[in-house]
């Protein structure tokens, strides 16, 4: 936690797939198969969450947009194509997304809680956001890989860019990499 850092700066380095799944995993992973329960606290073990992985320069991964399937710990595809440059766009130009070799990107379904929290699960949903954004912030400087977390961005152009579907809300876009030496 010492070293944990906002980075927005990437080195011209991949990453390779491991890398990108334990980030996966920190985000949303599964902890106890029997319950369900996963690496991120969620109000009624509701799960809103949904991860995508936009792969640009991953060893081992062919580039494209792909979903998080945490009980399988792994990747469904989603587009072969790149969401780069359209996720830069949605994200108002901001550099780090055009310089990360991937990204995520978290999306949350408020009908999962707001079903039986009311209104008040809006709220959760966020709250569980931030707890799998820091436990993405704190593998990333486990791994000596650093991330930065992003919330300034157009809605519809985000939800475009990587397909999801119209019930998601996109709740954070996260570029991760290796760091530039500086």
């Amino acid at each position: 936690m010492l070293t944990r850092r906002s980075v927005r700066s990437f080195a011209d380095a991949p990453v390779t797939v491991a890398e990108a799944g334990q980030l996966l995993w920190a985000a949303q992973g599964v902890t106890d198969s029997a319950r369900g329960y996963r690496t991120a606290p969620s109000a009624g073990a509701l799960y809103p969450l949904e991860v995508y992985l936009i792969a640009e320069r991953v060893t081992g991964l062919s580039a494209g947009v792909y979903r998080y399937l945490p009980q399988a710990h792994a990747l469904a595809g989603i587009s072969a194509s790149s969401a780069r440059q359209e996720l830069y766009e949605a994200v108002l130009s901001q550099p780090a997304v055009l310089d990360a070799p991937a990204v995520l990107v978290f999306s949350g379904v408020f009908e999962r809680t707001t079903r039986k929290y009311g209104e008040r699960g809006k709220q959760y949903v966020f709250l569980e956001a931030g707890h799998a954004a820091q436990n993405v912030y704190l593998q990333a400087t486990a791994l000596g890989l650093g991330a930065v977390v992003i919330g300034a961005f157009d809605d519809d152009a985000v939800r475009r860019a990587v397909g999801m579907t119209s019930q998601e809300q996109p709740v954070y876009v996260m570029p991760f990499g290796q760091t530039d030496a500086e």
